[in-house]
């Protein structure tokens, strides 16, 4: 698991786990247990991924299942575009492996305060992807551009 703790003043939160190198089998959703204390601010909500170069789709489909501390919950199905329609690999990249991050949820308000658990799970037609090096979540103040 790697946890990153550089300056970054609107990072609520950010956790991103390793795979197996096996692979990422269907039925295996990561978990992820954020705290969140502040009921008035807004937030963004942003899964990262981290995949190697040998990864053989131009996109990934996700299911991002979240539980609140009362147990309510919600299913969301998202898709990464990670290349483009040439191969070129959308993300930031750093010898074979890129990065990523794409919004779940943008400028929301947490209803109660408590740990929200978020598990992603991939959702492609191979029941074992090969490849993606590692997922995460990514829990950050909301912040109003100023133009």
């Amino acid at each position: 698991m790697l946890a990153l703790a550089s300056c970054d003043p609107g990072r609520l939160y950010e956790v991103n786990k390793n795979l197996e190198p096996t692979g990422w089998h269907y039925q295996n959703r990561i978990p992820f247990d954020v705290q969140i204390t502040d009921t008035v601010k807004f937030y963004n909500v942003l899964v990262n991924l981290r995949v190697a170069s040998d990864y053989k789709y131009s996109n990934i489909f996700l299911w991002v299942h979240t539980t609140s501390p009362d147990k309510q919950t919600d299913k969301r199905r998202i898709e990464m575009k990670l290349a483009d329609e040439r191969g070129k690999w959308l993300g930031n990249g750093l010898g074979d492996l890129y990065d990523y991050q794409f919004p779940i949820y943008n400028r929301i308000k947490f209803p109660k305060s408590g740990f929200y658990r978020f598990e992603i799970e991939q959702n492609m037609r191979e029941d074992t992807l090969m490849h993606i090096k590692s997922t995460g979540i990514r829990v950050e103040e909301w912040r109003q551009e100023k133009e």
